[in-house]
């Protein structure tokens, strides 16, 4: 380990932690070193724009630096390398069918698929577009696009009906998209293809929005009630960690 290098990253997660910044006094007591040495620290940190002064207070903050990176970083991240994994996980843990897709003009596409180790015969396939009314990915994710761009898709593609069990009546299903976005998750029941019952999760991206969703399919005759509940709290906890992965923070206030 680098000594000097080890001591200029363990500044910038110090500054990073407060908000108002810190002052050469303060970081010279956390590094247990003079202030002249921790002077040349932040002079080399300001110089590539990681760490600035504040005039008024003189106090230490963040640069604009390291919200260019973070801003590189976040744009080079890829939804399927990143996702791959946990949906690995899931597959694992459920022996079930799971679906990645994203939204592309009014409709979902699929962009990954886990064949799962229990029999399913499914029309899906990485590639093929979808209907969003009728498939519980398409429904989590109108759930969560801005109320006018939903009412719009809705109006351009209308709920055609699937299954005996698609959702046609636009009152109601505007009511089923306000209770998947207060649950955080979205259940389609044979409205797609008969016989088969999916559960589905939004992802976000580090702007909050919707830019993903992924799901568990699975034969309705095994996909009961009970089957559903116990996976829910799994592909929630798969929705959160890759929209985590995509630099998503819930807590976040703009």
């Amino acid at each position: 380990m680098i000594q000097s290098v080890d001591r200029a990253l363990r500044i910038i997660t110090y500054v990073s932690q407060k908000k108002d910044g810190m002052g050469v006094t303060e970081l010279a007591s956390l590094l247990d070193l003079n202030k002249s040495s921790i002077f040349k620290l932040l002079s080399t940190l300001a110089a590539h724009d990681f760490i600035e002064q504040d005039q008024e207070t003189k106090k230490y903050k963040l640069g604009y630096k390291y919200l260019e990176l973070s801003s590189m970083l976040l744009e080079s991240l890829d939804l399927r390398t990143q996702a791959k994994p946990y949906l690995k996980e899931l597959e694992s843990a459920t022996n079930e069918v799971i679906h990645l897709v994203v939204y592309d003009q009014g409709e979902v596409v699929y962009i990954e698929k886990l064949e799962g180790t229990e029999t399913l015969r499914t029309h899906s396939r990485v590639g093929k577009r979808a209907s969003m009314h009728c498939t519980s990915v398409g429904k989590v994710i109108l759930a969560h696009l801005p109320g006018d761009e939903a009412a719009e898709i809705i109006a351009k593609k209308g709920l055609e009906k699937h299954t005996e069990k698609t959702i046609t009546d636009p009152t109601i299903f505007v009511k089923e998209l306000q209770k998947i976005r207060k649950q955080g998750y979205g259940v389609e029941m044979e409205e797609n293809e008969e016989g088969i019952t999916c559960i589905a999760v939004p992802i976000f991206d580090h702007k909050g929005d919707i830019t993903a969703a992924v799901s568990i399919s699975g034969p309705s005759t095994r996909m009961t009630e009970k089957r559903l509940e116990e996976l829910m709290p799994l592909i929630k906890k798969t929705g959160k960690t890759i929209s985590k992965r995509l630099g998503y923070q819930p807590n976040r206030t703009s």
